[in-house]
């Protein structure tokens, strides 16, 4: 698999124009990419409370009955676990999803991956990747859309700014769940920096979690949101609890200690 720093580079030029669909490609309402951080921050019990949303959520009727009221009644979604890499086998490939069999299977897939974690939190690996699973799909969607779930700023790779902006230029949504259960004493405004640094997109959204007893409904609510295309408030950042301004590099800055080529100036 193409490295991710690779991919970066690509999204970072100037954004060439979507490829045709093929002329048999599928209609859907929507192309999903879940984006789900495997990083070392995230202890068992985060680890196990994520997975258990995304199947609890997919195997949902509300989720189910959101599918089949779209235009098309079926979407396409895609996943993969990221961390300061993303590896061979990280990504459970396209599906469409139209019905209670279909997003069981999908939720089985998930639910039957092995838990383990990485080294590095590379958002911005994350949404160029997430970005490169649009091209040459076999569908034509209405929406396409990465979901990005974490614990942590983006510590690795390009400034998570650049793979964004690049993402967002290609008509692509990016929406954000940022899991704030165990948060760093040093990196407590999560929420607000994917609400600036992360997210973006017509209709994109940021849906916090604060506390374990809210990771399925949360997961399901944004789900539901994403293949609906209901309009959602993104988060204000000016209402999430910090008044200091968002260093969209205070990731990279608190790894300081680690030679990162994309930012030499830190390690001074």
């Amino acid at each position: 698999m193409r490295d991710a720093l690779a991919l970066l580079a690509c999204l970072a030029c100037t954004p060439a124009a979507p490829a045709d669909a093929p002329a048999n490609a599928i209609a859907v309402d929507v192309e999903l990419v879940l984006a789900v951080d495997i990083s070392q921050s995230m202890d068992e019990r985060e680890f196990a409370l994520q997975r258990a949303g995304y199947v609890a959520a997919l195997r949902h009727p509300d989720f189910i009955n959101a599918v089949r009221a779209g235009t098309f009644g079926r979407i396409a979604i895609a996943y993969f676990e990221w961390a300061g890499t993303i590896r061979d086998d990280a990504v459970i490939a396209w599906q469409v999803v139209d019905s209670k069999e279909s997003a069981n299977a999908f939720a089985d897939k998930i639910a039957a991956r092995p838990f383990r974690s990485f080294r590095g939190t590379s958002i911005s690996g994350a949404v160029a990747f997430g970005a490169e699973l649009f091209n040459g799909t076999a569908f034509t969607g209405k929406r396409r859309v990465i979901d990005v779930s974490g614990d942590g700023p983006n510590n690795t790779g390009l400034p998570v700014t650049t793979a964004r902006d690049a993402a967002l230029a290609k008509g692509i949504v990016i929406n954000g769940l940022p899991i704030l259960i165990s948060p760093s004493p040093t990196f407590s405004h999560l929420d607000r920096y994917y609400a600036e640094c992360v997210t973006g997109g017509p209709g994109s959204f940021v849906l916090p979690i604060y506390a374990a007893s809210e990771f399925a409904t949360a997961t399901r609510r944004k789900l539901i949101l994403e293949v609906s295309g209901i309009e959602y408030p993104k988060v204000d950042p000016r209402t999430i609890r910090i008044d200091a301004p968002i260093d969209c590099l205070q990731g990279e800055r608190d790894r300081r200690f680690f030679s990162d080529p994309y930012f030499p100036e830190l390690d001074r």
